[in-house]
């Protein structure tokens, strides 16, 4: 199957968040047409479009809707040669009380998607998947045939979607690719993450860093990587059906990672547990770290924030971000957010 090359179509949905926001940076500044589909609001806001750079700004359209409701993704989609599905709810406490909405969202609008590519005849899907959806490692490091395990319900509704999206590739023929970021970190992320958590404590002048559990281990990934990760499915000719995994081969605790940034920082911290941070117990996800093998066979692609120094390396950039006045401003430190 052909790849999808520049001057291209794009639909990115969540085209306003984290990881789509730079991806429709990266789309743009590569030649694409990228239509970013963002969340309807009544403030007009464009998530992290409305501060993306002076090179991409005004060089993409803009189509506001809900990614629960079919009519409009069927008609974001016209005209399209490719989707890359970003739009998800992800954080994981959310998910604690609020299920229901993560079921509409995740499953549902994965199935929007998955249908309105399929009767409009789109020549490509990229699916969004978590590496959430393995749960706590049973062998490292973790490749696409490890089990899979929803130990909240954010991670059962994405495993849910994930089976969706290959179901249409089985069922009928839908050219779908499933992409499994590993813990993707960088500019822009959400305080609800931890490394955002720590730099923006330490930003403000807080030295007593509070935090949930810190044993668990995670294989992060700057969000540079995961979008030339999606960037790569899309230019890829096989793949079709697959789940491949995107991560930087390297697994750090939460404790030590924090103790990495507060280096980098040039400051001393010392760490406190607050409770309300803490998962439940069997929900917690004690261990990641990627395989990466298949994403280089299948789609060329390795990360360039690998290992140790890789991550030294992105979470200078991340700091640097965060740190800025205009940027840390929009950041509210001392409250958590789930």
């Amino acid at each position: 199957m052909s790849s999808i090359k520049a001057g291209a179509t794009i639909l990115v949905t969540g085209a306003d968040g984290f990881i789509g926001s730079h991806l429709t940076e990266a789309l743009v500044r590569q030649g694409y047409k990228v239509r970013a589909f963002v969340y309807y609001n009544s403030f007009n806001s464009w998530g992290w479009l409305d501060h993306c750079t002076e090179d991409v700004k005004g060089n993409f359209e803009v189509f506001a809707g809900d990614i629960r409701d079919p009519h409009g993704v069927k008609e974001a989609m016209k005209g399209c040669e490719a989707v890359l599905h970003l739009a998800a709810l992800i954080a994981i406490p959310f998910s604690y009380h609020s299920p229901d909405s993560y079921v509409d969202t995740n499953i549902k609008g994965t199935l929007n998607v998955l249908q309105a590519a399929r009767e409009l005849g789109v020549k490509r899907v990229i699916h969004t998947s978590t590496s959430e959806v393995y749960g706590t490692a049973q062998f490292v490091p973790i490749n696409e045939s490890h089990p899979l395990k929803g130990q909240s319900p954010y991670s059962a509704t994405k495993i849910a979607a994930d089976q969706l999206a290959y179901s249409f590739y089985a069922s009928f023929g839908l050219p779908v690719i499933t992409i499994r970021p590993f813990n993707t970190y960088g500019p822009r992320q959400s305080a609800r993450a931890v490394i955002p958590t720590i730099i923006t404590q330490i930003a403000n002048g807080v030295h007593e860093i509070t935090l949930g559990a810190v044993n668990p281990t995670r294989d992060f990934t700057y969000v540079g990587d995961t979008v030339d990760g999606f960037i790569a499915a899309l230019d890829a000719k096989t793949g079709f059906g697959e789940v491949i995994n995107l991560g930087s081969n390297f697994e750090i605790s939460i404790k030590d990672t924090a103790q990495l940034i507060s280096e980098t920082m040039g400051v001393s911290i010392k760490i406190t547990s607050d409770r309300d941070r803490v998962r439940p117990e069997k929900s917690e996800v004690e261990r990641l770290w990627a395989d990466t093998t298949k994403a280089k066979e299948l789609i060329s692609w390795e990360p360039s924030h690998a290992g140790r120094e890789g991550f030294k390396r992105g979470l200078t950039e991340t700091i640097r971000w965060f740190t800025k006045s205009e940027n840390l401003s929009t950041y509210k430190s001392g409250i958590y957010n789930l």
